[in-house]
């Protein structure tokens, strides 16, 4: 019951977001719809939020999945609506047609929306394992494709491998050991840019 009333307030959450984050318009030409964005960075921001959200709610009943407190039928339930929702935006991304100065910005985030979609429905398949009864072996293998989210950065000058992960600031967490000062220049990167995590790798060399 309470997984059900959390996803309630995750829609009502998310259409407030949605309504209240940009300006846009949408209109019929023949059997097609354009969407149009007014706003171009307010759009983008909106997305970022509406991303926030979803990140956040996969994260709570993901870990609920793993320990028991959610059914795998509930949990399947999450990730079709969090899906639908990515699915849109990514779709609103492709009829949007940015001006020329901001498409570089939107496709990026496009393909960030679709690796994050990819990393939902790996979750699901685990739920199905669950719910279906699959062998301990087989979900383990899919809780380790899912759970391994360390991203490695290669330096040439220390001819080495470093794990890391990114944290919801946009901040470097090294795992084991850092590269020092042969991975500021990343660490900065990463904090300009806001780069934020997507439940997916990154490897940089």
């Amino acid at each position: 019951m309470a997984s059900k009333k959390g996803i309630a307030v995750t829609a009502i959450i998310l259409a407030a977001i949605t309504g209240a984050s940009f300006l846009l318009w949408v209109i019929p030409q023949e059997n097609e719809s354009t969407f149009i964005v007014t706003d171009y960075q307010g759009y983008l921001d909106g997305v970022e939020n509406i991303h926030e959200v979803l990140q956040e709610s996969i994260d709570i009943e993901y870990q609920n999945l793993r320990d028991g407190k959610i059914s795998p039928e509930d949990y399947i339930t999450v990730t079709e609506i969090t899906s639908s929702q990515v699915t849109t935006q990514i779709s609103e991304f492709i009829t949007s047609k940015p001006s020329e100065p901001w498409q570089e910005s939107y496709i990026n985030y496009m393909d960030a929306m679709k690796k994050f979609n990819e990393y939902i429905l790996e979750t699901k398949v685990l739920a199905n394992q669950i719910q279906n009864g699959s062998s301990d072996e087989e979900i383990s293998l899919t809780i380790e494709k899912i759970e391994s989210s360390e991203s490695r950065f290669i330096t040439s000058g220390l001819e080495k491998e470093f794990l890391f992960q990114l944290n919801n600031r946009s901040e470097i967490e090294w795992i084991n050991e850092s590269p020092g000062e042969y991975g500021l220049f990343l660490e900065i990167a990463i904090k300009v840019f806001g780069i934020k995590p997507l439940g997916v790798k990154l490897s940089i060399n």
